[in-house]
């Protein structure tokens, strides 16, 4: 939360599409797979950075679709165990976007950003927990 950090998810998608033709060029089938890479922004305490305004109004945005998303994926790990689990998609613009990532037969992958500094040990312990 400084002049140099954004604050912003960002979703960036790769559409793969392979084309089969038979012998007179004519369409048969086309495969199609997509790749989406996701980078969250991180939680941030908001005494440990001084923000104010704007600016821990963001943060606070941010915290919650982050929290939201932690929802969805416990909801997620519960319905696959047992049916009738509510999945809370709706209830951040975040998890809105990203439940055709998540669901289904969808395989998704999560790389965490961690911090060797003592300063910085609460977040890496709440990152890893999130994580997990």
């Amino acid at each position: 939360m400084n002049s140099t950090s954004s604050r912003a998810h960002t979703v960036n998608s790769i559409v793969f599409k392979q084309k089969h033709f038979d012998a007179n060029g004519k369409p048969l089938r086309e495969l199609v797979s997509n790749i989406n890479l996701i980078d969250l922004a991180g939680s941030e305490r908001a005494a440990s950075t001084g923000a104010s305004g704007d600016r821990l109004k963001e943060g606070a945005n941010i915290n919650k679709s982050l929290m939201i998303l932690g929802k969805v994926i416990k909801a997620l790990a519960e319905a696959a165990n047992k049916k009738g689990v509510f999945i809370p998609y709706r209830e951040s613009k975040l998890t809105y976007i990203l439940k055709p990532f998540l669901g289904g037969n969808a395989k998704t992958s999560m790389v965490a950003a961690l911090s060797p500094a003592n300063v910085n040990y609460d977040e890496t312990l709440s990152t890893l927990r999130y994580a997990w």
